[in-house]
C-alpha cells in the first residue's frame, strides 16, 4: 500500500509552513535520511528528511505552495512491487487528514499535536504513516515506543516486534484545550470592533506571518501567567571597558573582536553557577535545576525575533563565546537556525542598548526563570568610595524574575552577581 509524506511539523510552534523546494521528482528513489525538500517554518527554513525507502509515485504539493497544514499530504512514497496505479486519482486518507491544532500559546513551546500524531506528557510523537498504520492494525499505542529514526522518529522497525499496550483513555478535559490555549492571542476588542472604529481613518491590514504570530500568542500568555517581579541595578563599566579594548588589541592578531555583549553572556553564565538555585526553569508542577548554564540571547530579525541558545557558556572562553554568538546571529536573520540551537536554556539576555534604550523591563520567556534586560552605557555622575565626584560609563540593568522559581533574595543574590562579574571582569578568566 502506498505511504502517505505528511507535512511534518519541523519547529514546536509550527501549525503550516511553506513547501519552498522538492529535492526530489517523481519516479525518483529515496532512502531513509535523503533530504527531501526544504520547508519554512514559523521560524526558520529547514531540510526535510526521509524515513522510509522506496520510490517517489506522486508530488501533491508543489513548490513555492504557502500555508500547508501540518499533517496535510504532501506527497505519496511507493514500496517495492508498487505502481503509480496504486495510488489512484489522490490518497483516500488525504480527505480524513485532520487540520493542524488551533495555535497553542504554550510558552514551554512543546510541538502541536494533530490527531493523526498521538502525544506523549504534552510533545508530539514523531512517526512516519507506514509506522503509524503498522501501530493502529496492532492496537499499538505509539506514545509507549521509542523512536530509532531521523530525530527520534518511530519507524516501520519500531513497531514490527513491540507488544500491543491498551491505549489510555484521554482526559476529557483536554478537549477543550486547544481552543483555551488559542485565547491568548483574542485579549482585547474583537477585529471587527477594531475596524468599525478606524473605519473613517486611511490604513493598511498587514497579515500576520507565523512568526508574529507565535510571537503574540507565546509572550500575552506569558505576560499573564508568569507572575514577573522586577529587580534594577545600575552597573558601572569603566574596568570593562578598559579591560576589552586591551583584549582587542591582544586578540586582533586572530581577527577576535570582543564586544561588550560578550562580557554580559559570560557574567550571566557564571552568576548561574554562583547562584545555582536561579538556574532553573517552571515545569507546570515542579522546577528543574540545571547544572550547566545554557544563555538565551534575543536576536531581532525582520519581522520578529530568535533567541539563540549558547549552551555550557560558562564553560566557554570569551572569543569562543562571541564566535558563536556571531555565528547564531547570523543564522538567526537568515533564518537558518535549527530547533535545538533556539530551544532550551534556563535565563535570557536581552540587550537593546545598542538602540540607545537606557533601561526597559523584558518579558520572560517561558518555560524560563528570569531574563536580563540590558540597557546602553552612559557617562554618569559617580560618588565614589571616598565620597569624591567622578564621571564614569554606567549601564542600566533589569531582572525580570518569575517568583514561583526565584524568591526576591535569590533574585537579588543573582543580579549582584551579575553585577560583581561585569564590574571585576578579570575575575571572569580565573
Amino acid at each position: 500500500m502506498p505511504t502517505e509524506i505528511l507535512m511534518p511539523a519541523l519547529s514546536p510552534t509550527m501549525e503550516e509552513g511553506t513547501l519552498a523546494k522538492w529535492h526530489v521528482k517523481e519516479g525518483d528513489t529515496v532512502s531513509s535520511g535523503d533530504i527531501m525538500a526544504e520547508i519554512e517554518t514559523d521560524k526558520a527554513t529547514m531540510e526535510f528528511e526521509a524515513v522510509d525507502e522506496g520510490v517517489i509515485g506522486k508530488i501533491l504539493i508543489a513548490e513555492g505552495t504557502e500555508g500547508v497544514k501540518v499533517n496535510d499530504v504532501i506527497a505519496v512514497l511507493l514500496e517495492d512491487g508498487e505502481s503509480a496505479d496504486d495510488i489512484g486519482s489522490a490518497p483516500a486518507a488525504k480527505a480524513e487528514a485532520a487540520p493542524a491544532a488551533a495555535p497553542v500559546a504554550n510558552a514551554s513551546a512543546t510541538a502541536i499535536p494533530a490527531p493523526a500524531a498521538p502525544a506523549k506528557d504534552g510533545a508530539r510523537v514523531f512517526a512516519t504513516p507506514l509506522a503509524r498504520r503498522i501501530a493502529a492494525d496492532k492496537g499499538l499505542d505509539l506514545t509507549t515506543l521509542s523512536g530509532s529514526g531521523p530525530h527520534g522518529r518511530i519507524v516501520k522497525a519500531d513497531v514490527e516486534n513491540a507488544t500491543a499496550v491498551p491505549k489510555a483513555a484521554a482526559p476529557a478535559a483536554k478537549a477543550a484545550a486547544p481552543a483555551a490555549a488559542g485565547a491568548a492571542m483574542a485579549t482585547g476588542p474583537s477585529t471587527d470592533v477594531v475596524l468599525k472604529t478606524y473605519a473613517d481613518r486611511p490604513f493598511e491590514e498587514v497579515k500576520l506571518d507565523g512568526m508574529r504570530k507565535t510571537i503574540a500568542a507565546r509572550l500575552t500568555e506569558a505576560k499573564q501567567s508568569v507572575p514577573h517581579f522586577y529587580l534594577r541595578r545600575d552597573i558601572q563599566l569603566d574596568a570593562l571597558l578598559k579591560f576589552r579594548s586591551q583584549l582587542n588589541k591582544q586578540l586582533e592578531p586572530r581577527g577576535v573582536k570582543l564586544s561588550v555583549n560578550d562580557f554580559i553572556i559570560k557574567a550571566c553564565a557564571l552568576a548561574l553557577q554562583q547562584v545555582p538555585d536561579a538556574n532553573a526553569v517552571w515545569a507546570g508542577d515542579r522546577t528543574l535545576r540545571f547544572e550547566k548554564s545554557d544563555v538565551a540571547v534575543a536576536v531581532a530579525i525582520e519581522g520578529g525575533l530568535f533567541t539563540p541558545v549558547l549552551r555550557d557558556a560558562e564553560m566557554k572562553s570569551l572569543s569562543a563565546l562571541s564566535a558563536e554568538m556571531k555565528d547564531l546571529a547570523g543564522r538567526a536573520r537568515e533564518r537558518k537556525l535549527a530547533p535545538h540551537e533556539f530551544q532550551g536554556g534556563s535565563f535570557a539576555i536581552s540587550n537593546l542598548g545598542m538602540f540607545g534604550i537606557d533601561n526597559f523591563d523584558a518579558i520572560i520567556n517561558p518555560p524560563h526563570a528570569a531574563i536580563l534586560a540590558v540597557g546602553a552605557g552612559a557617562k554618569k555622575p559617580i560618588v565614589g568610595a571616598d565620597g569624591e565626584l567622578t564621571v564614569g560609563t554606567v549601564m542600566s540593568t533589569t531582572l525580570s524574575v518569575d517568583h514561583r522559581v526565584i524568591d526576591g533574595a535569590m533574585g537579588a543574590d543573582l543580579l549582584n552577581a551579575i553585577k560583581d562579574n561585569l564590574e571585576n571582569p578579570m575575575t571572569m578568566l580565573a
